[in-house]
């Protein structure tokens, strides 16, 4: 019988060290510990918060405290997130247009703050393919933008893939998994 020689042995153990990753999520904040308009019973205080949407702005449904978080720095849930089909990082759909004209909007009346284009997938694929569509959904957004005048400076992206995606959920879930967040930037 013949020994494995050493060089093998230590090259096979770095390999199998190297390619085994840790596939645990980070834990996150619970976010109704940074929700505006909370009252001391946990439910949202609707006075708490801005209500003027005006019809057609596309925020109608998201004023009233519900789903709208700052953290002080951002506001998430404000504006409504843009969709996207499977696969795809194209926004050809008008009532997804429509999202983003009305964070044109929005910026035009608040010119100090700027957008976070956050692109999200659903959890099929691969993390570094979920990773780039992210990135391509959250580019197109901005693209989008900027053919509506909105000034590139006032832009970001980040791509969070498949990350906060629900694993193996159903079609429901993954269609709400395949979005672009717009995420308020308060301080410059």
């Amino acid at each position: 019988m013949k020994l494995v020689s050493k060089p093998f042995l230590l090259l096979a153990i770095s390999a199998a060290v190297l390619f085994s990753g840790c596939t645990k999520k980070p834990v996150r904040p619970d976010p109704s510990a940074t929700t505006i308009g909370l009252n001391t019973g946990g439910t949202i205080n609707p006075t708490d918060v801005a209500t003027n949407a005006e019809p057609g702005s596309g925020l109608e449904g998201r004023v009233g405290g519900e789903g709208v978080i700052d953290d002080g720095h951002t506001i998430r849930g404000l504006l409504g997130a843009v969709y996207f089909e499977f696969d795809r990082s194209d926004i050809t759909k008008p009532e997804e247009r429509a999202k983003l004209q009305a964070a044109k909007d929005y910026l035009a009346k608040n010119p100090d703050q700027r957008l976070l284009l956050e692109g999200h997938a659903d959890w099929r694929g691969t993390s570094e393919y979920n990773l780039g569509l992210g990135d391509r959904r959250a580019n197109a957004a901005k693209k989008y933008l900027g053919t509506i005048s909105v000034g590139a400076d006032k832009l970001e992206t980040l791509s969070k893939g498949s990350e906060e995606s629900k694993k193996s959920g159903t079609d429901e879930e993954m269609k709400r998994d395949r979005r672009v967040e717009l995420v308020i930037i308060k301080k410059p």
